[in-house]
């Protein structure tokens, strides 16, 4: 499909959608929580023909050498599209933001003022070998009064079309346009690029996936964005904390699942604990395999754990580029700092504004990394992989915005909607 074909492929899906959307503007929550019920059972019900579909995809991404990580992230069996539809009726029991008065006031002269979320209309997502993320934007987006307009990537593009049959089939049941939740795939990469381009037609576009993606999304589109960013996750672990605890969170923020965004990927350790706690870390996390890419001071205290315990080809010098690497895979890189304050030196200087975790039993260190921080989110003796909507209450996520204007951390139903401005008055008149 040529630029020309995909911008008129999606122009005309987005005033499809735009149509649709008014439908599901003012419906009563019962109306979109029995379509979010719907929905979930139309994917158990189509659990064979998505599994099918995903085999293919994971076939297809196994010959052309994708990632473990990616592979993961790709990946659905019976108990992972299960929790995928149980998360559909997670989003059922969260209250409807549309209508939520943010704020009111009547004003001196008599004016009743009140602002009122409303949805945003017609939402866009690009987003990558994540097929569920297909279901969570859409259970999102027509609890919150939306239309979506999907391109997901070629890697998942079978799984998609799949998922997304069965979620319009389930639109369709309820008497609904099937159009509420649409896709650009057939469109490949010049229909992400129209979508990027359909100022006025789409309200907002959100990319979710590599920092390539992002990096392009952001510097190309005409429609607002809301930007989900990479994560370059840290763990710090204080000479005050509790090292046996430390272990199993460094482990859990690492292999929980290597592919995700909120996944740690690199480990500072106080000078004054690393020889305690670093031999037993490198144990637990070779264990799994994973690779450590450490600094000369941590590469000191690992070299004879490394060769006892016949690691020595998981442990590597760090360079450079570690220390700026979101790896999505078995590799973790490893640093000794003096302080805390060069921890934090170190974690300004190569965040990506995502999740960091400060692990410390002192209540003047916490305070002060909390303080020093400049990130989405800030765990506190936790794994970062609670950084999560799902794990912080939102049920399904958007997404995980890095930035600051308009929504920060997982994104849930709130940060789908904007505001409209109510003005009541009895005739009144501007003097």
């Amino acid at each position: 499909m040529n630029d020309v074909e995909a911008h008129e492929l999606v122009t005309a899906t987005a005033r499809s959608a735009r149509v649709a959307q008014r439908s599901l503007a003012r419906a009563p929550r019962a109306v979109k929580d029995a379509t979010l019920e719907a929905m979930a059972h139309s994917l158990t019900e189509h659990t064979e023909a998505i599994l099918s579909a995903n085999a293919a995809d994971l076939e297809r991404g196994r010959h052309s050498g994708m990632k473990p990580g990616l592979l993961d992230r790709l990946a659905l069996d019976a108990g992972r599209l299960a929790g995928i539809a149980d998360s559909l009726r997670e989003v059922v029991a969260l209250p409807d933001p549309v209508g939520q008065v943010v704020d009111g006031s009547v004003m001196p002269n008599g004016l009743r003022v009140r602002r009122v979320r409303v949805p945003l209309g017609v939402v866009g997502m690009i987003y990558e070998a994540r097929p569920n993320v297909t279901v969570d934007t859409a259970a999102l987006a027509v609890k919150s009064g939306n239309a979506i307009i999907l391109r997901g990537g070629s890697a998942a593009q079978d799984s998609n079309a799949a998922i997304i049959a069965a979620l319009r089939s389930a639109l369709n049941a309820q008497g609904l346009p099937a159009d509420l939740v649409t896709s650009v795939d057939a469109a490949g990469r010049d229909g992400a690029r129209a979508l990027m381009r359909a100022h006025g037609l789409v309200d907002a576009l959100v990319p979710r996936g590599g920092a390539g993606l992002i990096r392009a999304v952001v510097e190309q589109s005409t429609v607002p964005v809301i930007e989900t960013g990479s994560g370059n996750c840290h763990v710090y672990v204080d000479a005050s904390a509790d090292l046996e605890a430390a272990v199993d969170i460094i482990v859990n923020a690492k292999t929980q699942r290597v592919g995700v965004c909120n996944a740690a990927e690199t480990l500072l350790v106080h000078t004054d604990a690393a020889a305690a706690y670093l031999p037993s870390a490198a144990a637990a996390l070779w264990g799994q395999d994973v690779i450590l890419h450490a600094d000369p001071a941590a590469g000191r205290i690992l070299a004879t754990a490394a060769a006892d315990s016949g690691h020595e080809a998981l442990l590597t010098e760090a360079t450079e580029e570690d220390w700026d690497t979101e790896y999505g895979s078995l590799d973790l890189a490893v640093r000794v700092v003096e302080n805390l304050d060069e921890a934090i030196d170190h974690i300004r200087a190569h965040t990506t504004g995502h999740t960091e975790a400060v692990l410390a039993q002192d209540v003047g260190v916490i305070s002060a990394f909390i303080a020093g921080m400049d990130s989405a989110a800030i765990m506190v003796n936790a794994s970062t992989r609670f950084t999560d909507g799902g794990q912080l209450g939102l049920g399904a996520e958007l997404g995980i915005s890095t930035q600051k204007l308009h929504a920060r951390g997982p994104m849930g139903l709130s940060e789908l909607t904007t505001t409209t401005w109510i003005v009541e008055g009895d005739g009144h008149i501007r003097p």
